[in-house]
């Protein structure tokens, strides 16, 4: 009997072919196994029809730990070839169906972090040690199929050490790209600022003792680079957020471990499940009241954003290291795209950082650490990405159609969907700046490269007028002779729910910052109905006018002032702005915010629950300047865990 199977899903990369290879030979099943151009994997079986039904339930149910099998698609034949063994062939570019899935970058597994601790292993203390079940993916593929000729591994040939491992079916690193050693694989270097190199026999032990010593290092990684430093020490970190221009935002940190983690902050069940996860994302946990480390980490929140290391390097860090626990912020400038390459770290960042810890392999596309807090038992993103991108989000629609969407201006990611997927990329930022732009159109053209579409059949931004975003999709629509879409922003937001839970139809409250309504007004807290028939805005908060436009989302006392404008006397919202926000005023701001409001000066109409939440973030006296986004919501939020919760009475008037 021969069977042709087709499989799609996670299934490059993952040792899923060495899989194949065992799987077969256990039933004495030959045949071939090879990558397709699309991500999938071809599968030819000839041999008795119960032993490949029994290779077939393997394939499905035991599969890679790291692979995700989503679609079998098997072909019956009588007629057989002959075929005396079972290998794996090179990989084809043919396409054999709908884009399958690029595999995410995972923590190092247990095995390899093991084998890099012994000191009898070959790869002691070698911090680029991986093997089928882990490390790197995403972020060094250069194209498809996954071979390590097509990723930045390239650069560095195996020796015959990793060869004979690569080609030994038993091997835990049969046919796994990233394979490397000390001998001829990537390498650290440590250096001072504006790039001069410290002789070092081991780089990354004189980095930790330059972080326990006070010093800010940063750290080359997989996906991207992190600015480093110390956790317990607020000289150390007033120091770090003044040169990187950061005053209040909540800085990521680093844990040694989950015991560790467990003296600074509360960890449930959930919550360590997801923190020891091989995707190793930034959790949110609720600090603990008494702590060793700075309270300058996150200021007025009572959270902190914690991982644990998830590479080699990481891990050597805390191995040579004192620290409970390692900043581990975002190596980039305020505004700016994360920071890849060696030579642009060391010249943006010289002026910032006292030293460099860096390697020699290429990172082809950038990937900031994902971001989760749990909610319920529900772990919800806050930001999707390291661990989790490129994974698609399935849904029911079988549409071969094509789509290429945008997003916003602000903490934008761009997707894609074709035939049922939709692959959500890394996250982008904010796109206001030319480098962050070029970072969108550089992600869009790889996602549309790696899932073979040649064109995309149509193409969505928000739709505001002014976004460079829709800009852009404009001219890339005009180029390929397509008219491009819009879609309001908060019905987007609906939409992806809808597409999420798979619902036809839904009403939703939707309660955000801002978005350009249909009506040209800024909304952020509607009630928008969607069905098959169309989508429709019934309701939402009440207008208000925001004294400044965009000073408003900055200042939350002027989005006060117009929220309270309609009901109150101005002397009345003047003796508020002067007593309770007289912080965050300059001399005599009041009475120009008062004159705008009565002239109708640069004052737009806002429905925006995000600048409501501000304002009372503000007169509460908790918070009255943005300096990142969401922060005078996020320590409201904070504030209110710690108050003691009443009832209101409050009538609800409930019209038919």
């Amino acid at each position: 009997m021969r069977a042709d199977i087709k499989v799609e899903g996670i299934v490059q990369g993952v040792g899923f072919r060495p899989f194949c290879y065992r799987t077969a030979t256990k039933f004495d099943l030959k045949g071939s196994v090879k990558n397709m151009g699309d991500a999938g994997v071809r599968i030819v079986l000839e041999g008795e029809e119960a032993s490949i039904k029994k290779f077939l339930k393997v394939l499905k149910e035991d599969n890679p730990p790291t692979s995700r099998v989503e679609k079998v698609e098997t072909d019956w034949s009588e007629e057989t070839s002959g075929l005396q063994e079972f290998e794996i062939l090179e990989s084809d570019t043919e396409k054999s169906g709908r884009p399958s899935v690029v595999p995410p970058d995972t923590g190092l597994c247990k095995e390899c972090y093991q084998e890099m601790m012994d000191p009898k292993d070959r790869r002691y203390h070698y911090p680029f040690i991986t093997c089928v079940n882990c490390g790197p993916r995403f972020t060094i593929i250069e194209d498809l199929p996954y071979d390590r000729e097509r990723t930045s591994m390239k650069e560095f040939p195996l020796c015959d050490y990793c060869q004979n491992e690569y080609q030994n079916p038993a091997d835990r690193r049969y046919h796994a790209e990233p394979n490397c050693c000390p001998n001829q694989g990537p390498k650290m270097q440590l250096y001072k600022t504006y790039g001069s190199k410290i002789s070092s026999s081991n780089p990354i032990e004189k980095a930790a003792e330059y972080l326990d010593a006070g010093k800010i290092v940063v750290v080359k990684g997989i996906g991207g680079m992190h600015v480093a430093a110390k956790t317990t020490d607020d000289i150390v970190l007033k120091e770090l957020r003044k040169k990187f221009d950061r005053p209040e935002q909540p800085l990521a940190i680093m844990s040694r471990d989950i015991e560790t983690t467990r003296e600074f902050a509360k960890v449930d069940s959930k919550e360590e499940e997801i923190l020891t996860s091989n995707r190793r994302p930034i959790t949110l946990l609720e600090k603990r009241d008494e702590s060793i480390l700075s309270d300058l980490i996150a200021p007025g929140l009572d959270s902190l954003g914690v991982m644990l290391p998830y590479s080699g390097i990481h891990y050597l860090l805390f191995h040579h290291g004192k620290e409970p626990a390692y900043i581990m912020t975002s190596a980039n400038l305020p505004g700016l795209p994360m920071v890849i390459e060696n030579s642009e770290a060391i010249s943006k960042l010289s002026e910032k950082v006292d030293y460099f810890l860096l390697h020699n392999r290429k990172i082809v596309s950038r990937c900031d650490d994902s971001v989760l807090r749990i909610t319920g038992d529900t772990p919800t993103f806050l930001r999707r990405s390291r661990g989790y991108v490129p994974t698609p989000i399935e849904t029911d629609s079988e549409k071969e159609i094509s789509i290429l969407a945008l997003g916003p201006e602000l903490d934008n990611t761009i997707s894609i969907s074709k035939g049922g997927r939709i692959f959500p990329s890394q996250y982008i930022g904010d796109v206001e700046n030319v480098e962050t732009l070029n970072f969108l159109k550089t992600t869009s053209q790889k996602f549309l490269d790696l899932f073979g579409i040649d064109e995309p059949d149509i193409i969505v931004s928000d739709l505001h007028p002014n976004f460079s975003t829709t800009e852009l999709a404009s001219d890339m629509a005009k180029e390929a002779g397509l008219e491009p879409k819009q879609i309001q922003h908060h019905k987007a937001h609906v939409y992806s729910l809808m597409a999420e839970h798979d619902l036809e139809e839904l009403v939703c409250i939707t309660a955000d910052g801002a978005g350009y309504g249909e009506d040209g007004t800024v909304w952020g807290g509607e009630v928008i109905m969607v069905s098959p028939e169309g989508s429709e805005r019934y309701g939402g908060l009440k207008k208000y006018p925001l004294p400044g436009g965009d000073l408003a989302t900055k200042f939350p006392a002027r989005a006060l002032a117009g929220i309270l404008w309609e009901e109150n006397e101005a002397e009345r919202i003047e003796h508020i702005l002067k007593t309770y926000c007289k912080n965050w005023l300059r001399e005599g701001e009041s009475e120009v915010i008062i004159r705008q409001l009565q002239k109708n000066l640069n004052t737009p109409m806002a429905s925006s629950t995000g600048r409501v939440l501000d304002s009372v973030s503000c007169v509460l006296g908790i918070c009255g300047e943005r300096t990142y986004e969401g922060e005078p919501a996020m320590k409201l939020e904070s504030a209110a865990k710690s108050g003691r919760p009443e009832k209101a009475d409050i009538t609800v008037e409930i019209m038919e």
